[in-house]
């Protein structure tokens, strides 16, 4: 193969790949109006053991695994210890927990010290929604 030829090629799968995301973007699922996603426990501020169970709340939607497309439901993914959002124009990735079965909990071991944890909603495709439903990130402390 020639070099321009795969240069080209390589043009072409970008302005493809670029517009797939556009697409993506623009389809995002809605979340109706004052949906919430929570922490239930631990509380912010807490102090917990190095394994402690994390309890996800949710008003306003429900949950339904990954893949079952349902209107005003998705599944819940847990960042911690970010220090920012993840992009939440994209399906999320590696930086997040995915919950995907539908999970409202989960048990997790941390080292000690300060951590913090965060929510975000996903829809089937683990694409946030539009608005994102995110909670607010609570911080722990780890014994």
């Amino acid at each position: 193969m020639s070099k321009r030829f795969i240069k080209v090629l390589g043009t072409a799968a970008l302005l493809v790949g670029s517009s797939l995301l556009h697409a993506q973007q623009a389809e995002k699922t809605a979340s109706p109006s004052g949906a919430q996603a929570y922490i239930v426990s631990p509380a912010n501020g807490a102090t917990v053991g190095s394994t402690f169970t994390v309890v996800f709340g949710l008003k306003g939607m429900g949950v339904a695994p990954a893949g079952v497309q349902a209107n005003n439901t998705g599944h819940h993914h847990l960042l911690v210890d970010g220090v920012q959002l993840p992009d939440l124009n994209i399906p999320l990735g590696s930086n997040v927990s995915h919950f995907g079965g539908g999970q409202t909990e989960t048990s997790l071991t941390l080292t000690p010290g300060q951590h913090t944890l965060q929510l975000i909603l996903g829809d089937h495709l683990h694409i946030p929604h539009n608005p994102a439903v995110v909670s607010e990130k609570i911080t722990i402390n780890v014994q």
